[in-house]
């Protein structure tokens, strides 16, 4: 008995350094810091990748109103009504991901963004080219430098019609006016005469600056160097013209739904005037 009541103040002892220590050094602790260090930065890659994906969008946001803006001013500039109305353009935005060696390049919008063949291509500095082929994500568009590119244009001045053509040695374009009397100078505007239904160019898209004036090969036309406004070895993003804005004149345009009101209102009309006649 002497001996158990002697080790029973040891045992104690010996229990209560045991909770002491436990209190002091916790053996979970080092589970805990490594769960923290990955969870956290699992929020944190989490984290990231939200703002880089609303970034994106923002930007993306950013880029159609671009283009949007792009196509109202150039609808703006117009001197005459645009059968694109006056209010501007449809238009979707593509960045320019490759270059080809005969004058084209490749934008990162397709059909399945509406792009189509024979549709203009723009920039902010002035014309880049048409669309020569679409596929579903990308789509190859005909510089107007190329060696085969031949764009209807006009003075913006004097508003005397011609023909510009690529001089792609140069990174020049050629204009042949068709009145060999037409006064053109250096510092002259020139711009795309347009195409019927808007394809392949819309009128009105800034093309360059005549350089110098050519001697006259022959009595039949008058042609001018042209220097472009697009930067064509430093595209990036474009805008890309799919069509005139929905018009509620157009008879191509739906208008099914308001048939019954103009029904009406005609009918209305007609018994107005049968009635001042009686």
């Amino acid at each position: 008995m002497r001996a158990a009541g002697r080790r029973a103040p040891a045992l104690l002892v010996l229990v209560s350094a045991a909770l002491i220590v436990a209190d002091t050094v916790n053996p979970l602790e080092p589970l805990r810091t490594f769960g923290s260090a990955l969870y956290g930065g699992l929020e944190d890659a989490a984290s990231a990748g939200v703002r880089w994906a609303s970034g994106e969008r923002r930007l993306e946001d950013l880029e159609r109103e671009n283009a949007r803006l792009r196509a109202d001013l150039l609808a703006a500039r117009r001197p005459t009504p645009s059968p694109a109305q006056a209010d501007g353009y449809r238009v979707v935005s593509a960045h320019v991901i490759g270059f080809g060696r005969d004058g084209t390049v490749t934008v990162d919008t397709g059909s399945d963004g509406g792009v189509a063949r024979d549709m203009t291509v723009f920039d902010g500095n002035g014309l880049v080219g048409r669309i020569l082929r679409s596929g579903p994500g990308t789509a190859t568009v005909q510089l107007a430098t190329a060696s085969g590119a031949s764009i209807g244009a006009r003075l913006e001045g004097s508003r005397e019609v011609g023909l510009v053509a690529g001089v792609p040695e140069r990174g020049l374009l050629r204009l042949s006016l068709l009145n060999p009397s037409a006064e053109v100078k250096p510092g002259d505007r020139v711009v795309t005469l347009g195409s019927r239904n808007m394809r392949p160019y819309v009128p009105d898209v800034p093309i360059g600056t005549v350089v110098a004036a050519e001697p006259a090969p022959d009595a039949l036309t008058r042609s001018a160097l042209v220097r472009p406004f697009a930067r064509f070895t430093a595209l990036d993003l474009v805008t890309v013209v799919l069509g005139p804005l929905p018009d509620a004149a157009d008879p191509a345009v739906d208008t099914s739904g308001d048939k019954g009101s103009a029904e009406a209102e005609e009918t209305r009309k007609s018994g107005s005037k049968k009635a001042k006649g009686a």
